[in-house]
């Protein structure tokens, strides 16, 4: 809960391709994946995966990463 919170805040504060909104996004996926919610994990990847290709690129480490949390979904 506190996770989304930070990143509910984040997104309103400094907006939602802010890297450090990002990477708070990037934390989540992998904990609603651990609760049990993988719709919810995937939307967020896929999410964090689109605004990263967009502001770093395709081959950026922070893009691969994203991909790499959503493989695991």
């Amino acid at each position: 809960k506190l996770k989304e919170q930070v990143i509910e805040t984040r997104k309103k504060k400094l907006e939602a391709d802010y890297l450090n909104t990002l990477a708070n996004m990037n934390s989540l996926a992998p904990t609603y994946r651990e609760q049990g919610r993988a719709a919810e994990a995937e939307k967020l990847n896929v999410e964090v995966i689109e605004i990263c290709k967009k502001k770093l690129g395709t081959d950026h480490p922070d893009t691969l990463f994203s991909l790499n949390n959503l493989a695991f979904i």
